[in-house]
């Protein structure tokens, strides 16, 4: 009789409920990076690992809790993180209802990982359907627990990192000592137990050449950042603000399996903080250059540490895109959240500069940060324009379980998605039908979310911006972004304010 299978890494269908009409073609379908380095991690320690994609393969809440029991491990993870740092809170939704499915099917024992329960462990162990809550990065928690659940005579007590109840009470263990050595302890993702070829890339990623988001990978060359900012709940898993790194020789090692192996092309850098470390960027770019490789990256910056050495380095490996945290057109609302002293001077000098390289910028903006009005949040909008990016995601403002803005709303009695009455978790989700930011001194949630959905139809359908985007991708480009602007999410403020109307 063979051994049943010691972990189940699970992804749990979220993306239509989250992106709705969105998620059908034009949102990105990405690798699990968490499930990828947590099951080499347990393949290094003997343990037996596998992983389902429930997003990649199309599944159900029926079908995923379904190939769980067919599958039948010694322990089922579900693993609950987004396309963003801050998502993983919108996916617990998707989580829930494939767990409560498998209660009702079978006997195994579930834990829950990601950034949300790391924030709310005690509280997701009292209302989650799971066995075990994981506070922390997780591979340490779940090696134990598995050694526990192989030999019960091991307590849980004895596990680092774990939640679980205990006579009806519930009882959390010490955390679990944050991973040092990347390149040893977790040098890679399983890029094996995934199927490569049903990820793509974002719309925007592909503008060149649209029909090229295929395959996609989706590689981490850090964990953790540095920075504080109030409505980032990244570090929650970690327990503090650092940043740890992988060898660049490392990341050409996963590169060069990647492009060798899968041809893959099509590469986002998830870290937080990508564009910090000059030494680490100089040394994965420079490896790729050496390589001649013709690739499609994109990565994340800050407008305060953009170097030209840098940039040279990363248009010449292949770097076409950086994501910019602009956030607001308001200094007195961008030092509200600490998001660094940087003057609406130095965002246009930074913008201006990434693309004198030939990188085109994704900036990000949020409206309704806690000393917004709507006059901050025009200026926000107009100073989107005056970029004229070749990409802006346009964010509400949100408190994330995790970040320091959760705590203050709490304090504060802010109405949140998950108090009672509220939409609960998927009301966090900045695309869904509930979506339920928060509300400033001045403004109401429905005040912001209805700004935000109006802006977005300004800034894409600008004729400076669609022109910009012809002269740059051709009209290809243009004409998707039209496209994809008559297909909007739909949202309950307008549907409650049509049948009110009614």
């Amino acid at each position: 009789m063979s051994k049943p299978l010691d972990v189940l890494l699970i992804t749990p269908p979220s993306r239509v409920q989250v992106y709705q009409d969105l998620s059908r073609d034009l949102a990105a379908i990405e690798p699990p990076v968490w499930s990828g380095l947590i099951a080499t991690f347990l393949r290094q320690h003997s343990c037996s690992v596998a992983i389902l994609d429930a997003e990649a393969e199309g599944l159900n809440h029926q079908q995923t809790a379904e190939r769980i029991v067919a599958i039948a491990p010694r322990l089922a993870v579900f693993v609950i993180y987004g396309q963003q740092p801050s998502a993983s809170t919108q996916c617990m939704p998707a989580g829930r209802k494939v767990c409560e499915i498998l209660n009702t099917l079978a006997d195994i024992p579930t834990l829950v990982m990601g950034t949300h329960p790391s924030a709310l462990p005690k509280r997701t162990l009292l209302e989650e359907p799971y066995t075990y809550v994981c506070q922390g990065e997780g591979p340490s928690t779940i090696l134990g627990l598995v050694i526990a659940l192989r030999a019960p005579q091991h307590s849980l007590r004895e596990v680092p990192g774990l939640w679980h109840m205990e006579k009806g009470e519930p009882v959390g263990n010490a955390p679990a000592q944050l991973l040092t050595n990347l390149d040893r302890e977790l040098p890679g993702q399983a890029w094996d137990l995934l199927d490569m070829t049903r990820y793509r890339a974002h719309n925007w990623h592909c503008f060149g050449n649209l029909e090229s988001r295929a395959p996609y990978a989706s590689l981490q060359t850090s964990l953790g950042c540095p920075f504080t900012c109030s409505f980032c709940c990244i570090n929650s898993p970690f327990g503090t603000p650092m940043l740890r790194t992988w060898s660049p020789d490392n990341v050409i090692a996963q590169i060069d399996r990647l492009v060798m192996d899968y041809g893959v092309t099509n590469i986002k850098i998830p870290d937080e903080m990508f564009v910090l470390n000059r030494r680490h960027v100089i040394g994965i770019c420079d490896r790729i250059i050496e390589r001649g490789y013709r690739l499609n990256i994109w990565a994340y910056a800050r407008v305060d540490t953009v170097q030209d050495e840098v940039l040279a380095k990363l248009a010449r490996a292949g770097f076409t895109w950086l994501g910019l945290g602009i956030e607001s057109g308001s200094q007195h609302v961008r030092d509200g959240v600490e998001k660094g002293r940087f003057g609406e001077r130095d965002i246009v000098a930074t913008v201006d500069k990434i693309r004198s390289y030939g990188i085109h910028v994704a900036a990000n903006y949020i409206f309704g940060l806690p000393d917004d009005t709507m006059e901050s949040m025009r200026a926000t909008l107009d100073l989107a324009l005056t970029l004229n990016t070749e990409w802006a995601n346009f964010y509400c403002a949100m408190a994330y379980p995790g970040s320091p803005l959760y705590t203050l709303a709490k304090q504060k009695q802010w109405a949140l998605p998950d108090d009672r009455g509220g939409p609960g978790w998927i009301g966090y989700a900045q695309h869904a039908y509930d979506c339920c930011p928060l509300p400033t001194e001045q403004l109401t949630a429905t005040q912001v979310l209805a700004f935000r959905d109006q802006a977005f139809i300004e800034y894409f359908t600008h004729p400076e911006y669609l022109n910009m985007l012809q002269r740059t991708f051709g009209p290809h480009a243009a004409t998707h972004v039209a496209d994809m602007c008559r297909r909007q999410v739909r949202r309950r403020y307008q549907d409650e304010a049509t049948n009110t109307a009614a």
